[in-house]
């Protein structure tokens, strides 16, 4: 399938805007690793699960494809960051007690990257992977959100985006799960700083590279209208949809 780049191009802004993920996630994901040496960070874009992984691990390897991302990542004395494919890591194999993919398993080739899945991680290891749709926020500003992610970019969006929109409930994924709690980002922000998140969509970015203009203006009265205020902060929330598991004694 080969690496689809929809972010290398606007790195500093996907670092700048993009939502943490909780601290709660990480603890319950450790719990759930046969150990807590090495982990490895699967596409991790600009190291924002690499960081809180480092909280409870003692060496996180956080590959991604894009080198641009890789170069606007935060750097941590546990994590190591490196340029490296999904489906070939370089990791030694049966190494890491668990993998995480955050945002970036519908990306992938799914049967080269289990394969490389159940070839690094260590008997009993966990993979772990997540995504998150749109955001709520209110009523007012949701509608407007919706109507940009929809009647005006919805043709700009990767095919890929369906798996999102489904919850990864559809996504292939050959492991025995296991049960994952409710996991949600949250963050207070203001128009601003939401306006710099959507800018990072990457169906926004096609729609500028392809139409020469930008979709946000055409939503942006109605969005200014609805927050209340350029110094308003409102609460912004991303429900997660997990999928977890191990693989069995024959792999893939």
């Amino acid at each position: 399938m080969g690496f689809k780049d929809h972010f290398s191009g606007h790195a500093a802004d996907y670092t700048r805007y993009r939502p943490g993920y909780p601290y709660a996630l990480f603890a319950w994901l450790a719990q759930q690793a046969p150990g807590h040496e090495r982990v490895w960070d699967c596409a991790t874009g600009n190291g924002q699960a690499a960081l809180g992984l480092a909280a409870h691990f003692d060496a996180v390897i956080a590959t991604d494809a894009s080198a641009n991302q890789i170069a606007a990542a935060t750097a941590h004395p546990r994590v190591r960051y490196a340029v490296a494919p999904a489906e070939a890591s370089g990791i030694a194999a049966h190494s890491v007690d668990l993998i995480t993919v955050g945002q970036a398993l519908h990306w992938f080739d799914f049967p080269a990257f289990y394969a490389e899945a159940a070839r690094v991680l260590k008997p009993g290891g966990v993979l772990a992977a997540w995504s998150y749709g749109l955001m709520q926020i209110s009523p007012a500003v949701d509608a407007a959100v919706w109507r940009l992610y929809e009647p005006i970019t919805g043709a700009y969006w990767p095919p890929e985006r369906r798996y999102v929109e489904e919850q990864y409930h559809t996504l292939p994924f050959p492991l025995d799960e296991i049960a994952a709690p409710s996991f949600a980002m949250e963050a207070q922000w203001t128009l601003e700083q939401l306006l710099g998140y959507l800018g990072t969509w990457s169906a926004v970015q096609r729609y500028r590279k392809e139409r020469g203009n930008d979709p946000l203006q055409l939503i942006a009265d109605e969005l200014a209208a609805a927050w209340g205020g350029a110094d308003t902060v409102r609460r912004v929330v991303w429900p997660l949809s997990m999928r977890v598991g191990r693989f069995n004694s024959s792999g893939v």
